[in-house]
Parts: C-alpha cells; sequence; structure tokens
C-alpha cells in the first residue's frame, strides 16, 4: 500500500488515549485507502528514535516509505482524513 499512517502512542497517554476511538474509525473508513500502523513507544522503543519522534501522539504519515505529513497531539479525525487523503492518487 503506498499510503501508511503510524500513530505513536501509550496507554498511559491521555490525549492517546482520547484519539484512540478517532483513530479506529479512521481505520475502519479508510480501510484499503491505507495502512494504519499503531506504534506503542513503551512495547516498540526502538521506532520512536527512528522517526525521530519526540512526544505523544504522534502522527506520520508517509507515502512510498517516505515521510510526507507530520503532526503533534489529539486532533479532529477531520483533520487527520484531510491530511491523509491529500496523498492518496
Amino acid at each position: 500500500m503506498a499510503v501508511e499512517f503510524l500513530d505513536f502512542y501509550a496507554d498511559w497517554c491521555g490525549p492517546c488515549v482520547v484519539m484512540k476511538p478517532v483513530i479506529d474509525e479512521l481505520e475502519q473508513e479508510m480501510a484499503g485507502k491505507i495502512e494504519i500502523k499503531k506504534i506503542d513507544v513503551d512495547a516498540d522503543p526502538e521506532s520512536s528514535p527512528k522517526y525521530g519522534v519526540m512526544s505523544i501522539p504522534t502522527y506520520i504519515v508517509l507515502k512510498d516509505g517516505r515521510e510526507v505529513e507530520r503532526f503533534v497531539g489529539a486532533t479532529s479525525k477531520d483533520v487527520i482524513k484531510s491530511k491523509i487523503s491529500q496523498y492518496l492518487t
């Protein structure tokens, strides 16, 4: 799949907990268009430094393996969807 969405989170992170249902909805709505990878920063400590993640939640959009968009913190589903949609061609 050409477009991936990386969700860096932790179970103890308040904003991450708030965003979980939003990300789950996006995963259902955009199934077949994007691949959403949920990365627990505690369970996978190598991924955060690899992508330069300094705080969570952090969301990274990859197109063809390259980072094209990054945003940090809780936000609306519409904002996330519009950021992803611009890379779906």
